[in-house]
């Protein structure tokens, strides 16, 4: 009961005219407004691989940055979230050339969401109206190398995302031989982040059962700069 009462609270707080956690909040300038008829998961996605392929050839749009910064302070509308490695070689705005309001971006070693990180996922689906999230791993992960080790960590803190890494590195090494771990291990932990991230947040699993919530798996290549879009798993319950 005290739960839901805070849940209540909070949805409450969030609601209140013309603030949202703690800003004022304005109508959304013109270039961000949400259209009658908001584009679709593979528009969306079609639109970031158009932006990747401009970050591999490096012919990355320019605009009016001063003036985007300015309209975007009345509020922010992104369609699309991203759940991505801390890596610094591993920026989404970077890769999809996108630029600000475009992404809402939640960042962490491995692309491992905790509450705090899910919690900002569900902000962003639910009170933004962002509708595709893309959880983005990439070669080379040294979250996902750590776990492979099997080494004890010498942190509490460190060893909570091998942890959470680890059961993606076992079913890795259920189907690959020992040299192909890594990359296999990286792609499964793709796949174990996204189930998470819904298996952990009724308002995701509802969003995404009414069809207001897509999931795309994908992988970025360091060489590159290529995002690679995954398959889901047939064990998936996406």
């Amino acid at each position: 009961m005290k739960r839901a009462v805070l849940y209540l609270y909070f949805s409450l707080f969030l609601l209140l005219p013309g603030f949202v956690f703690g800003q004022q909040t304005r109508a959304a300038p013109a270039h961000t407004s949400v259209s009658a008829t908001a584009p679709s998961a593979e528009q969306l996605w079609s639109d970031l691989m158009a932006g990747n392929q401009r970050f591999m050839t490096g012919h990355l749009k320019t605009g009016d940055i001063v003036g985007l910064r300015r309209d975007l302070a009345g509020g922010q509308h992104p369609n699309v979230m991203v759940l991505a490695c801390s890596d610094s070689r591993v920026a989404p705005e970077l890769l999809f050339d996108k630029s600000l309001g475009d992404l809402f971006v939640v960042r962490s070693a491995g692309n491992i969401a905790d509450a705090i990180g899910i919690g900002s996922i569900e902000y962003a689906a639910e009170h933004l109206g962002s509708s595709l999230l893309v959880v983005l791993g990439h070669e080379k992960c040294g979250a996902v190398s750590a776990a492979c080790s099997q080494e004890k960590m010498p942190t509490v803190n460190l060893q909570a995302i091998v942890d959470q890494i680890s059961p993606a590195v076992t079913r890795a090494k259920g189907h690959v031989a020992a040299d192909q771990l890594l990359q296999a291990a990286i792609e499964e932990n793709v796949h174990q982040s996204a189930q998470d991230v819904i298996a952990n947040s009724p308002v995701l699993k509802h969003l995404e059962e009414e069809g207001k919530l897509a999931v795309i798996e994908a992988v970025y290549k360091l060489d590159s700069g290529e995002v690679v879009r995954l398959s889901k798993p047939v064990s998936s319950s996406h």
